[in-house]
């Protein structure tokens, strides 16, 4: 969970970027979850949330790979695919923000701050191996047509009984990770039964 920035090119496989690691495989990583994008303009919000670890609130303090000033999850949809460096990515899942990120900065309601306002960033698989270097410009190259924006995904899901209707159609959603996937499946069958 602690990223610092690299200074020259870094190699980027169907794994994430060469070098990273990742302590809980289980949960963490793999080729659905390859490289973690974080919105650069959320830190000014979580600062003034937490002024107390404001110094901290710097792109890398949330684990995430990548860090984008000009994009957040408005601007975004799973299936995506977007060009860095020479390498090819695809939006395949919003995070869902655990407790160790209060754990890495050594304040409470940080994660659930985050989920609650869906502040999430997202994970991308590498659809394309190549090598990015600092400053290489994020272009979006296929834009994910009827997919809705991540924040508006993230709102659905949050709904305590959301159309089912507009839950199947996000299942379907084309560049889903698999482990979202189930997910969606397993609250249909729930919602169904009731």
């Amino acid at each position: 969970m602690f990223k610092s920035p690299v200074m020259g090119p870094v190699d980027l496989t169907e794994e994430g970027f060469v070098g990273d690691q990742q302590a809980d495989r289980r949960v963490h990583g793999g080729p659905d979850k390859a490289v973690h994008l974080y919105p650069g303009r959320h830190y000014a919000r979580l600062a003034s949330s937490f002024p107390e670890i404001a110094a901290a609130l710097v792109p890398g303090a949330l684990g995430e790979n990548l860090s984008a000033a000009d994009i957040d999850e408005h601007d975004v949809r799973i299936g995506d695919l977007w060009q860095l460096g020479t390498a090819l990515l695809q939006v395949s899942q919003p995070r869902t923000p655990c407790w160790k990120i209060d754990e890495r900065l050594a304040c409470e309601g940080v994660a659930a701050l985050i989920a609650r306002s869906h502040l999430t960033g997202w994970y991308l698989r590498v659809k394309q191996p190549g090598t990015v270097s600092p400053g290489d410009e994020l272009a979006l190259i296929q834009p994910a047509s009827g997919a809705p924006a991540l924040h508006e995904f993230m709102r659905l899901w949050a709904e305590h009984r959301p159309s089912l209707a507009a839950l199947e159609a996000l299942a379907q959603l084309p560049g889903m990770a698999h482990g979202w996937r189930d997910k969606i499946n397993q609250r249909l069958a729930w919602l169904k039964r009731l």
